[in-house]
């Protein structure tokens, strides 16, 4: 059995070739749940989502979010009616006080969905009206997770990290800010001074993690080590389960180049350098790396390499190759 952690886009792009690598039935994603936002009183799951399209065959692989050729005609006519009420943009965050009532799995991430600030696709928002429904109806999220992923043919076990609210939160000199915030709707631009996972502390991990984590192979995929791999490492009790593991990471960066996304500003605001050699600190579970060919960083456990840039299914089935090669080396 083999379980990827992944989160953003680099897991999944990695996932895209490895089918033929890593046999689905044996082979258990773990989605990271620290970027989940409420959203119009809707639960919407980004990491999980990304992964349930893609094994589908839905995903929309322009923007590596939502569904292809989905229509947004719900988005659009949300935002026109915000315009004609003269309301102002969002995002916007419900009050305070409404951040911890009602739906414990949506507590600090819940945004009004006047001028909806994240672009929902019409069949994408159908998925997310499915998944909060059956959480009021006293589903967990890891049993709503595996109807969806029924419902869509996913051929793999795709579970969520934890069935309780953990939150992404990027500190910055403007004041905190949920991360999808601070890079869907700020773009990234604000200065990070902190990123916290609130809620990571109470939280504990979903019933089928420990268990597909504790002894078994996994691959950390080259998703951002902070927001997407993070959160993870932050519910009690993976980082030890990952200790007992034979864990593979592919690095995001080469050397101090990341492929995508603000791994960079996030991982010198925690404290980590932002390169491959970065990656490896904050990984000491990790028994192996797979670098870009490029990367001539010396790290301290063995080391494959390969091109890891993946923008197709076969880009993903080469850097799959070369997990498989360095878990051979380590098993």
């Amino acid at each position: 059995m083999t379980t990827f952690l992944s989160g953003g886009t680099g897991t999944p792009k990695l996932l895209d070739g490895a089918g033929d690598i890593f046999s689905p039935a044996e082979t258990t994603v773990v989605g990271n749940t620290g970027d989940d936002v409420e959203l119009g009183g809707l639960l919407v799951c980004p990491d999980v989502d990304t992964v349930l399209f893609q094994q589908a065959g839905e995903l929309d692989r322009e923007t590596w979010w939502g569904i292809a050729d989905d229509t947004t005609a719900t988005h659009h006519e949300l935002r026109r009616l915000a315009e004609s009420a003269d309301l102002a943009g969002g995002p916007r965050y419900l009050p305070d006080e409404r951040q911890t009532a009602g739906r414990r799995i949506s507590r600090w991430r819940r945004f009004s969905g006047v001028a909806e600030f994240m672009e929902i696709g019409d069949r994408d928002r159908a998925v997310h009206v499915t998944r909060t429904g059956l959480l009021d109806e006293g589903r967990t999220l890891t049993e709503t997770t595996r109807t969806l992923a029924d419902a869509f043919d996913v051929p793999l076990d795709l579970v969520p990290m934890s069935d309780d609210p953990v939150a992404s939160i990027v500190h910055t000199p403007e004041g905190p800010m949920h991360f999808q915030e601070f890079w869907v709707a700020r773009r990234g631009d604000p200065e990070v001074v902190d990123v916290e996972f609130r809620g990571a502390d109470e939280a504990e991990p979903a019933p089928p993690v420990l268990d597909a984590l504790r002894g078994e192979t996994v691959v950390v995929g080259p998703s951002n080590p902070v927001t997407s791999i993070g959160p993870m490492l932050a519910v009690d009790g993976v980082r030890e389960a990952l200790d007992d593991a034979t864990v593979v990471a592919v690095s995001p960066f080469v050397e101090d180049r990341v492929f995508s996304g603000p791994a960079a500003e996030l991982m010198a605001a925690v404290g980590y350098d932002p390169s491959t050699a970065g990656v490896a600190a904050a990984y000491p579970f990790a028994d192996a790396f797979v670098l870009d060919d490029a990367d001539g960083t010396d790290l301290d456990r063995p080391v494959v390499r390969t091109d890891t840039e993946m923008n197709d299914a076969e880009d993903g089935g080469r850097v799959a190759r070369a997990v498989a090669d360095a878990l051979a080396e380590v098993a």
